[in-house]
């Protein structure tokens, strides 16, 4: 289908606009923030596991170097998801969701308000932690103190604000969602370097051919797993019932009703990633010191047992471990469950498909057409919720009973397959549209002196 491309100049304009901004992002990634020690910031996160590596990895190492994109677009997608969630439960906002088009730009409008306050906050945090660090006995600011503190808070909200746009240009004047393309572009590009250096250990003899060929087997089975139930959907059948002619018989108009298997999308891991990896690397970050550092000036043996306590929770908490993997699970089925009861209201779609004279065969309309969504969505939300383990906890099985050096993440993973899935579906869009309006400018049917509706 894209054999035909250059027949099409606009989808291959957008094309071209997409490719351009996945470069700018990629280049400011590399510029780094004034009154950072590079090389001591890159050893201080070759050391780095937890929240602060997952956060690099979406960001495409920018994090790592200090970048003026180092808080990628993660501020605006956390506020995205608080306005969201907010719009369910406060009723001005929920008002606003009900207005169409013009309460969705107020959201949005909020949104962009939020993302600004985030990462002033976040920026703020990263600069004052990493003011006392040091990496192989060099520090990794300079000049600490507030000139470093205000310009890393200065370059780091404008990064992310520069990001926020060309997310919303690429959306607007490319094709497919902007935001997840800019995620997408960061994590994918991780890939090269982890081929290369997969390459290097093949080479060296510390990894067989066989070995790598299990993992190319393993991971494109799972590529086709994560399509297979992406695309799967639960349709629930609907009768419309129609008024013909003078005599007011009726004529039922049979559709349907698409459920998606996994409703939740990648909110779930995203948010289970960033609560169970979050109390391992703040131990890590201050080491025991920083949060305890009054309590050692009265009470040396208090400091030294909450140190200790600290270092179990991180121990117990780490990748690989039994209770990271239990606790992992349990909280990507919870907030699979959360967020699918807060996007998708059963008893509204109900009354709904009431109002508009739509009944479920064998179910009586109102309450109990709510009642058997409900129930329908909760069992196709808990196979998306087992369906979201399987596929996060395969690459920490595989790390942890194989040593599997390849990047093989299941959060990056569902990003990338679910992000790529709609690109190219919105290329076909595209290429659909294009065709259609040839076969309209052939027919003769878009008006005109000589076309048909012009002559009807």
């Amino acid at each position: 289908m894209l054999g035909g491309l250059g027949k099409f100049k606009e989808l291959r304009d957008r094309l071209i606009f997409v490719i351009l901004a996945l470069i700018v992002f990629r280049i400011g990634t590399f510029i780094p923030v004034p009154g950072v020690n590079p090389e001591a910031m890159m050893s201080l996160f070759e050391a780095q596991e937890g929240i602060v590596d997952m956060f690099n990895m979406f960001s495409g190492g920018a994090l790592s170097r200090f970048s003026i994109f180092a808080l990628n677009v993660m501020p605006y997608i956390s506020a995205a998801i608080i306005v969201q969630l907010l719009g369910q439960v406060y009723e001005p906002w929920k008002a606003l969701k009900k207005e169409g088009e013009a309460g969705r730009r107020k959201l949005t409008q909020y949104s962009r308000y939020g993302a600004v306050f985030l990462a002033i906050i976040q920026a703020a945090s990263i600069a004052t932690a990493l003011q006392g660090q040091t990496a192989g006995g060099a520090p990794v600011v300079f000049n600490p103190g507030f000139g470093f503190v205000f310009t890393a808070i200065v370059s780091l909200t404008a990064g992310t604000i520069f990001l926020m746009w060309l997310g919303e240009q690429i959306t607007e004047r490319g094709v497919g969602n902007g935001i997840s393309l800019i995620i997408f572009a960061g994590i994918v590009a991780s890939l090269p370097g982890a081929l290369i250096n997969t390459m290097r250990q093949v080479n060296a003899g510390e990894i067989s051919w066989v070995a790598i060929l299990v993992i190319a087997v393993l991971v494109l089975s799972v590529v086709y797993f994560v399509v297979f139930v992406e695309r799967g959907q639960r349709r629930i059948t609907v009768n419309y019932a129609r008024r013909q002619g003078a005599r007011q018989a009726y004529q039922n108009q049979s559709s349907h009703l698409p459920l998606k298997l996994n409703m939740a999308g990648v909110i779930p891991p995203i948010f289970a990633s960033s609560l169970i990896l979050l109390p391992a690397t703040l131990t890590h970050w201050t080491g025991g010191q920083g949060a305890t550092a009054a309590a050692a000036a009265v009470d040396p043996t208090w400091q030294t047992h909450f140190a200790a306590f600290l270092q179990k929770i991180a121990t117990a908490l780490a990748p690989n471990e039994p209770l990271h993997m239990l606790l992992y699970a349990a909280l990507i089925m919870g907030f699979a469950f959360f967020y699918t009861a807060l996007v998708f209201n059963s008893q509204e779609t109900a009354d709904n498909l009431k109002k508009s004279g739509a009944l479920v065969p064998g179910i009586r309309p109102g309450k109990a057409t709510g009642d058997y969504i409900e129930g329908v969505l909760t069992r196709l939300t808990m196979i998306g919720s087992l369906y979201l383990v399987a596929v996060c906890l395969l690459p920490e099985v595989l790390r942890a009973t194989w040593q599997v050096p390849f990047f093989f993440g299941g959060t990056s993973l569902l990003i990338v397959v679910i992000v790529v899935m709609d690109f190219t579906s919105q290329i076909q869009a595209h290429l659909y549209s294009h065709q259609y309006d040839s076969l309209l400018k052939k027919a003769n049917l878009k008006g005109g002196p000589r076309g048909g509706l012009a002559r009807g």
